[in-house]
């Protein structure tokens, strides 16, 4: 629970040392793709289809753009098989099987929550649509 965790701990860890490399990794692991992406990679490796066809809504050059970033990050491994035509498997590196229980956590409390959130969104954007909708900000 939040309130077990050093108070000062969040603003110590993201103010301290090198703020912008926290940034940018916290930047890339809070992606929707990344994510994903960790998550699926966490039981077996995947060729590059197979990513895209579990992914909806992935498009083939976010994909690639997503896998290079977590290559670069060294959360994902590419392996290239010399063969005709080449084959391509991705895997999690054991830094990128260490994100797979926060991704877990994360992705569960999504789904215990999401009715309560989708209905405190339909709540807000009729009371935003409401007759004093001109006055907010």
């Amino acid at each position: 629970m939040a309130s077990d965790i050093d108070k000062g701990q969040m603003l110590s860890i993201c103010t301290e040392d090198d703020p912008a490399i926290f940034r940018s990794v916290l930047d890339r692991l809070a992606d929707k793709w990344t994510l994903i992406i960790v998550g699926l990679l966490e039981v077996r490796a995947l060729r590059f289809t197979e990513l895209l066809d579990s992914i909806p809504g992935i498009s083939r050059r976010m994909l690639t753009r997503t896998l290079r970033s977590l290559e670069r990050d060294g959360l994902v491994h590419r392996k290239i098989y010399a063969e005709i035509p080449p084959r391509v498997e991705y895997r999690a590196t054991e830094l990128g099987l260490s994100l797979s229980e926060p991704v877990l956590a994360l992705a569960t409390w999504v789904d215990a929550h999401k009715q309560v959130i989708l209905s405190n969104r339909e709540t807000y954007d009729v009371a935003l649509d409401g007759p004093d909708s001109s006055d907010s900000p």
